[in-house]
């Protein structure tokens, strides 16, 4: 027989025997010989009866009630919701505001002509020096823009010199000192070169500031198309630059658990997504359930606006932490929100609280009032 049809049949009996017990608790009243006693016993009859509808699963209003653990249906092979032990990896991480970078320069050579600066570092050397002052090694340019060569040579000033100007100019003033001297200059290192290294904040813009290189937007990158990015914005100042750039902080993509507060206002707290959380790691996030949650719990997916195919995914409390089961224990998704319904009970306290204070308030007032009145009236009376 179809479940249906002995659903059917469960509920016209049931209601087949509500009639009866009605129709005898009507007789019993109208009967003056019967006891008092008779007709609680009747209304008891109805009572057992409509509980025995309610809890039968043939209403709209009450859900029927199983024995724990439940043991829920296998997931469709083809299911996309990923679970506790079916997670699913995240496509690549896209860049947002307010995320936070870590971009390290490896290769930083500004592009030529370089001019020289103070504090550059300047390769030399030269044939033909003195035996014992031989000049072959790297000298600092000096904060008054020369290069010291030692004692026997003295300082040249090479600052704002290209270096073949700088080796033009080195090799004219140690003629004064040797003979057809042959000189090289090269550019060791470059301190006026801005240094690329440590963590950038994507700002409310979308760009990364790089300092004198100027900024760069990255929103709705992924960190392959930053580097290049970021790269492309630099070779516009430096000599074929090389960075490495990754995520130091994830602050833009994370999820909601929103908890009821029974009429006391409700709570959200947010936590990032780092790709494995599922539902208990979300609870755990907020100290587990409060005295004013129930264990109604679901999970509200975002859609585009429009689509119209928002996810709603009834999570199972028990199951997941009694029975460890995994059918709901989901897989927690860039955007979710994760609803903890407040008891019912203890809502409709409060909410009944609220209607009453004030009247309790105003009924304390007159009360004392009146009491203050009764004492005033009879102050300097006495006892009679």
């Amino acid at each position: 027989m179809p479940i249906l049809s002995v659903r059917r049949k469960n509920e016209l009996q049931l209601g087949l025997e509500v009639a009866i017990a009605q129709r005898e608790l009507r007789s019993a009243m109208m009967l003056s010989h019967i006891r008092r006693s008779e007709c609680r016993n009747v209304a008891r009859a109805i009572c057992v009866a409509a509980w025995l509808a309610a809890s039968s699963g043939c209403t709209t209003f009450f859900g029927p009630t199983n024995s724990f653990p439940i043991t829920p249906s296998d997931p469709s092979l083809t299911s996309p919701v990923p679970r506790e032990l079916d997670k699913v990896s995240l496509p690549p991480y896209v860049i947002e505001p307010p995320d936070i970078l870590m971009i390290n320069a490896v290769k930083v050579v500004p592009k030529p002509p370089h001019k020289i600066e103070p504090f550059d570092g300047l390769l030399i050397r030269v044939l033909g020096a003195l035996p014992d002052q031989p000049i072959q090694d790297a000298f600092a340019v000096g904060p008054e823009g020369t290069v010291d060569l030692g004692p026997s040579y003295g300082h040249v000033k090479v600052v704002g010199l290209t270096t073949d100007e700088a080796q033009s100019a080195i090799q004219q003033h140690l003629s004064q000192v040797l003979q057809a001297p042959q000189v090289s200059v090269s550019l060791a290192f470059s301190s006026g070169a801005q240094q690329i290294q440590g963590e950038h904040l994507v700002g409310p813009d979308g760009r990364v500031n790089l300092g004198t290189y100027g900024s760069v937007y990255l929103t709705g990158l992924t960190i392959e198309e930053a580097r290049k990015a970021i790269e492309d914005q630099l070779s516009e100042y430096l000599e074929n630059p090389q960075v490495v750039v990754d995520i130091f902080a994830y602050n833009s993509k994370k999820y909601y658990v929103v908890t009821q507060g029974a009429g006391f206002g409700d709570n959200v707290v947010t936590a990032p997504i780092t790709g494995n959380e599922t539902v208990l790691d979300a609870v755990a996030t907020i100290g587990g359930l409060s005295q004013l949650s129930s264990k109604r719990i679901w999970i509200a997916r975002p859609a585009p606006n429009g689509v119209g195919c928002e996810q709603v995914l009834p999570v199972n409390w028990d199951d997941i932490t009694q029975g460890a089961s995994t059918a709901t224990n989901y897989q927690m998704l860039p955007g979710d929100r994760l609803f903890i319904a407040q008891d019912p009970y203890l809502f409709f306290d409060r909410a009944l609280q609220k209607v009453t204070a004030p009247f309790e308030r105003l009924f304390g007032w007159v009360s004392l009032g009146t009491a203050m009145a009764n004492r005033i009236d009879r102050f300097g009376l006495g006892q009679l």
